[in-house]
């Protein structure tokens, strides 16, 4: 497994393993067969509402002696109404209560909504008392993440964005790379989206080194430097997306790969303003 280091000197696998809308009844084992299939980056959030069950997975693996505690890197994160400086602290608190765990590797504001700078001096007042070993920011364009990195004494050590090859962020890459914030990527298979797992140019790609779609995908990435979260319930899937380390992808393959790149996101624009007024209502709605 390749290694990131971050900001702050903290180590992290480049290549991990997320549950997001895995159903929470498979959440834990998911879990521990991603831990068992060599994944030590594991991914949750307070808003997915299975950090439980993937403290579950976790302790199992340590149980079983598969891993220990130290090899793993977790991370979570705070949703808006979470997010004054008060509460921030309440919810790591709780958040590492219900995995059962003594700290946390990671931990990110997940929206750049609400009152981020509350919740952000918890955080650095949680990192200071060693609760979490590295902070930083999800879903932050940019010139959002300047400003943050700007108007704080510490800056964050990652920032978690939509990267695929449908919304290759080179641009925002290279401002992170200049801020010395690392890029992490979720939905780095876009979900499917644009028939990503039959196109042309990733399969015949893949063809030359005997290897799929998504595979070329995350060793794309891999070679990018920007961390990647991949998911899947299915121990054989789980095991395919961590064979990436045997190949490298050529320049020729990665000028075919950036000629895909739609510039836009996959899902949807987070400064929108329909996309702002349904997180709003549904931080309303949560709040009822």
């Amino acid at each position: 497994m390749q290694i990131i280091k971050l900001n702050n000197g903290v180590e992290m696998p480049q290549l991990g393993f997320g549950v997001y809308q895995i159903p929470l009844e498979k959440t834990a084992e998911a879990v521990y067969q991603a831990i068992k299939a060599g994944y030590r980056l594991i991914d949750t959030a307070s808003v997915y509402g299975n950090e439980k069950e993937t403290g579950e997975g976790i302790r199992r693996a340590i149980h079983e002696g598969l891993v220990t505690r130290e090899d793993l890197f977790v991370t979570s994160k705070l949703f808006i109404l979470q997010a004054p400086e008060v509460k921030a602290a309440k919810t790591i608190e709780n958040s590492l209560r219900i995995m059962g765990l003594d700290y946390l590797d990671l931990y990110l504001i997940h929206q750049p909504y609400g009152d981020i700078y509350g919740a952000w001096r918890a955080m650095v007042a949680a990192q200071k008392s060693k609760s979490l070993r590295a902070i930083g920011i999800s879903n932050f364009k940019a010139p959002k993440m300047i400003e943050f990195v700007g108007l704080n004494d510490v800056k964050p050590q990652i920032n978690q964005i939509e990267v695929n090859p449908w919304n290759q962020r080179s641009e925002d890459q290279k401002w992170h790379e200049k801020y010395g914030v690392q890029v992490e990527a979720w939905a780095p298979f876009a979900e499917g989206r644009h028939d990503l797992f039959t196109n042309s140019v990733l399969t015949k790609i893949g063809k030359q080194y005997g290897k799929t779609v998504g595979q070329v995908v995350l060793r794309w990435l891999m070679q990018r430097g920007i961390v990647a979260l991949a998911k899947s319930v299915h121990p054989e899937r789980m095991a395919e997306n961590i064979d990436i380390f045997d190949f490298e992808l050529s320049k020729e393959d990665i000028e075919k790969i950036a000629a895909l790149d739609m510039k836009e996101s996959a899902f949807f624009d987070h400064d929108a303003p329909q996309q702002v007024e349904w997180f709003m209502n549904r931080m309303l709605d949560t709040e009822k």
